[in-house]
């Protein structure tokens, strides 16, 4: 396995990771004996890094992730995501008091006292132009309940956006042989801020 850094975090994580949707059952059936196995299969081949959302699963994703914490002494980074819990989901709904009960709520999922890093899960465009969202995840910060955040974008420009915000570390941008778009202009940009990167949907989905 190789390992980069990942943004400004001092994370030196696998360039390989984990990606929890499925596990938390939205993809079908699934068994959570085989999940934790494969959780650990992962972990015995170098990954380092695991990708979860709160919603996956309704926080199913998330507790198979504690468990298998507790089962290893290895230092294993998780980023989880918040936002998608809105109904509807719209930009109003990204506030002090909805992301500080999601955080909550995943870490106690999480069985943890501070989340390694959280995502905002896909926000509507409008969120990146309120910095008010952005001051709320520094709350957090500050208060301790989240070490980092960065975000999970949809379109290039929301990831431009996005990057002008100090305290982003991380931005997950769709990224594979079909969707080359990203490596244009925003590589750059979040190389020259120092903003990690994490490609999403590398196998574009199995296609």
């Amino acid at each position: 396995m190789k390992y980069r850094e990942l943004g400004r975090t001092g994370w030196k994580v696998s360039e390989i990771s984990f990606g929890a949707w499925a596990i938390g059952s939205m993809w079908g059936k699934v068994d959570d004996a085989e999940s934790l196995a494969a959780l650990h299969r992962a972990i015995d081949l170098g990954v380092n890094f695991i990708d979860t959302a709160d919603v996956y699963g309704m926080g199913r994703s998330e507790r198979l992730i504690a468990r298998l914490r507790k089962e290893r002494g290895e230092t294993i980074y998780v980023a989880t995501k918040a936002g998608r819990r809105l109904s509807p989901h719209t930009a109003e709904g990204y506030n002090k008091t909805n992301l500080t009960q999601y955080v909550e709520d995943s870490l106690r999922n999480l069985s943890t006292d501070c989340l390694d890093l959280v995502q905002l899960h896909c926000p509507p465009t409008a969120v990146y132009y309120r910095p008010e969202v952005f001051g709320a995840l520094d709350d957090l910060v500050k208060a301790g309940k989240i070490r980092y955040y960065g975000v999970s974008v949809e379109t290039v420009e929301e990831a431009l956006k996005a990057v002008e915000h100090p305290g982003v570390q991380s931005v997950q941008i769709i990224f594979n042989m079909f969707r080359l778009r990203p490596a244009e202009l925003f590589f750059t940009e979040a190389k020259r801020r120092g903003v990690g990167i994490l490609a999403r949907v590398p196998l574009a989905s199995g296609l």
